[in-house]
């Protein structure tokens, strides 16, 4: 079976779907054609010279990125400026290019969420909520005898799913109507003919992410040729989405304790830090990349410490008067874990959906910064 770009795009979006990120952020197929196909992806942090450079020796056919390589609008595409060359190298080599920014660190079981949990927290909550999901009530109507395929099949896609339950409906039998008309091939009754039919009303739950998948797969499982359901908006709000995680370490620590621990997980030799005062830490917060805009919202949840990048020195003074310490582990170091939890991710959606696509980790190191 052929595997388009397409294919490989849909998988991405199960895991971080693009409406995730923030406005500011431009995440999707930026070069390409969904429409390619796929034999090879290398996996990496950012889109430079160096990459594309591995990508067309190894003949890859696209890139999965977690740094956009067009972020903000452009005006031109020239060969001679160092973007233009990129995406003009991209596009001469028929190299896609997709990519997955702050959706991916949103997302439930995204990057936040990894790199949390590579830190050892525990009860693990979203620092800062940026949406929650819509949620949908379907109500199908299907006869007696049929109901479990039908529910099995929404289950399936993801409907009837709340908290840690799953297949939660409501049902309830009832009497349904109908008259085949001509050119009809009805599965009860015959042409021209009013029809009684014993039928259970099912009424299930589904977010908007899954409303689609639910409703193709209810159609497919319903005996009927023609289906009656409904579909509900409803007021109340499914789980929150957003930006960085908070939550305990498993033993308290003091701060030089957590630092050489950090150092071991992200391969440093050193960290910058701010610290608060001589308490031992517990609650713990993380985000990825640059999060010192964080450092007020970490405070107010009660965090003791703020893992993340890019601090600056004024930010590091704010913390210092709020009292809460912060560990600078760089942008880099705190996104690199990108890599491998989509490689462990595609193998086994891989694995899943029998695609036969080679999966390979850019070895080309994008941070632009050396230490003496």
């Amino acid at each position: 079976m052929v595997t388009r770009v397409k294919d490989i795009t849909s998988l991405m979006e199960k895991l971080a779907p693009r409406e995730y990120a923030m406005e500011w952020d431009n995440v999707g197929l930026q070069i390409g054609s969904y429409e390619k196909e796929v034999k090879k992806i290398i996996i990496s942090l950012d889109i430079t010279k160096e990459v594309l450079e591995e990508a067309i020796e190894q003949d890859i056919d696209l890139i999965i990125s977690h740094h956009p390589i067009i972020f903000s609008p452009l005006k031109s595409i020239v060969k001679e400026d160092y973007k233009g060359n990129l995406i003009h190298k991209a596009i001469s080599n028929n190299i896609s290019i997709y990519a997955t920014h702050t959706n991916m660190d949103i997302a439930i079981g995204g990057l936040n969420d990894f790199v949390a949990k590579k830190i050892g927290l525990e009860n693990i909550s979203i620092l800062d909520i940026t949406n929650k999901e819509k949620l949908y009530k379907i109500v199908v109507f299907i006869p007696i005898g049929y109901e479990e395929k039908v529910a099995d099949a929404l289950a399936l896609a993801g409907a009837g799913h709340i908290g840690n339950y799953s297949h939660c409906s409501f049902r309830n039998s009832g009497t349904g109507t109908f008259k085949a008309l001509e050119g009809t091939n009805p599965f009860i009754g015959e042409q021209g003919k009013l029809e009684k039919v014993d039928e259970m009303r099912l009424e299930t739950i589904v977010t908007e992410q899954n409303l689609n998948m639910a409703i193709n797969n209810m159609i497919k499982a319903h005996p009927y040729e023609e289906v009656a359901y409904d579909i509900f908006p409803l007021h109340q709000e499914g789980e929150g989405i957003g930006i960085g995680r908070f939550g305990k370490l498993k033993t308290p620590q003091k701060i030089e304790d957590l630092i050489d621990k950090l150092k071991f997980i992200f391969n440093l030799k050193q960290i910058r830090y701010v610290k608060a005062n001589d308490d031992e830490i517990e609650n713990t917060a993380i985000v990825n990349g640059s999060g010192a805009g964080y450092i007020k919202l970490a405070k107010k949840q009660n965090c003791q410490c703020l893992i993340t990048g890019d601090v600056k020195y004024h930010d590091a003074q704010i913390a210092k008067e709020l009292g809460i310490s912060v560990i600078d582990a760089g942008h880099f170091e705190t996104e690199i874990f990108f890599i491998q939890l989509v490689e462990e991710y595609l193998k086994e959606a891989f694995e899943k959906n029998n695609i036969d696509v080679d999966i390979m980790v850019s070895n080309t190191k994008t941070n632009p910064f050396k230490i003496l």
